[in-house]
């Protein structure tokens, strides 16, 4: 996985991660039942807080070398991070306010039962305690306010990135706690995001298929046909991943004739790359001595094929 896809998906997951946290932890805060220990899962100094991860990860990806060129990509991830970075820092203040009011008022309270009135540093503590009781009232809607915000940041983000497979992945294979985050499902994240749900499988596939996962590619294109997409493009990618997915199980004539329906389907330009491994499991089958002749003459004609379309794909790539 290159290394930007692969901090996206890492926003991703903390994103969603620290979402679903964040609004456990405010029901918890109004229903007077949290802890300041439960807090420093969602915010703390270091990589064990959610919160502190996604505002590294942000940091790391959007405030690179990149970042200093203008246009509406880099505005999209300025906002995301400085979205994230004010959610972060809000939550730091909600923690420490929380901390005096769980951890220094009973000390106060205990110190003050024991030494008596007198003493007037109990005034001074008295105030300090009582503004931070004041500002933790007020935390719970600012940070719900700034949340919602983010998390429309955040769609917009995903809208921006959409070509990345990797991230469409992950929002797919984590769709409960997508539909958490996002009340209104997955399936109309994805439209919003792709502008269609079913779209958005298809690219899923394709990242799958790059991967050499066939069978989760397979699942996608079937949800992606119940959803209404069944093009030539979707046949194709789905007769490649079977073929492939049948050679790997050692069912050669049934993969050589799906990959040779994938071929058929006449793929795009950027199928190509796929073309090399389906030419090299052609190949293999073609020299397997216990494979009848019959099947072993198809695959070496397919290979032929392949190996055609290839010479196609660089000449076309040498005249860009």
């Amino acid at each position: 996985m290159p290394r930007a896809s692969s901090q996206m998906v890492d926003i991703v997951r903390d994103f969603l991660a620290a979402d679903r946290l964040l609004r456990q932890l405010l029901t918890r805060f109004e229903r007077g039942a949290l802890q300041f220990d439960e807090v420093q899962a969602l915010v703390g100094d270091d990589e064990t807080s959610v919160l502190f991860r996604l505002k590294e990860h942000c940091h790391a990806l959007f405030r690179g070398g990149e970042a200093v060129v203008e246009g509406s990509l880099v505005r999209r991830e300025a906002l995301f991070d400085l979205a994230v970075g004010s959610l972060f820092h809000e939550a730091m203040k909600l923690r420490e306010n929380l901390y005096q009011e769980l951890v220094y008022r009973p000390k106060v309270r205990a110190l003050q039962a024991s030494a008596g009135e007198g003493d007037p540093i109990f005034a001074e503590f008295q105030k300090i305690l009582d503004a931070a009781s004041t500002r933790l009232a007020e935390a719970r809607p600012e940070v719900e306010a700034l949340l919602a915000h983010t998390r429309a940041q955040f769609k917009t983000l995903l809208a921006a990135h959409c070509e990345n497979g990797f991230v469409t992945r992950y929002l797919i294979e984590n769709a409960e706690l997508v539909e958490e985050v996002f009340r209104d499902g997955l399936d109309a994240l994805l439209e919003e995001i792709h502008g269609s749900a079913a779209l958005a499988r298809e690219r899923a596939a394709r990242s799958y298929l790059a991967s050499g996962y066939f069978p989760e590619a397979l699942h996608v294109l079937d949800q992606a046909r119940r959803r209404g997409l069944e093009t030539g493009a979707s046949t194709g990618l789905a007769a490649y991943a079977d073929g492939m997915q049948r050679y790997i199980e050692g069912h050669y004539p049934e993969a050589i004739a799906r990959l040779g329906a994938w071929l058929d389907a006449r793929p795009a330009p950027d199928e190509a790359p796929f073309a090399k491994l389906a030419q090299a499991a052609a190949q293999r089958v073609g020299e397997l001595g216990h494979v009848p002749g019959p099947d072993r003459a198809a695959a070496s004609k397919l290979a032929t094929r392949l190996g055609a379309l290839l010479e196609e794909a660089s000449a076309s790539a040498s005249s860009l």
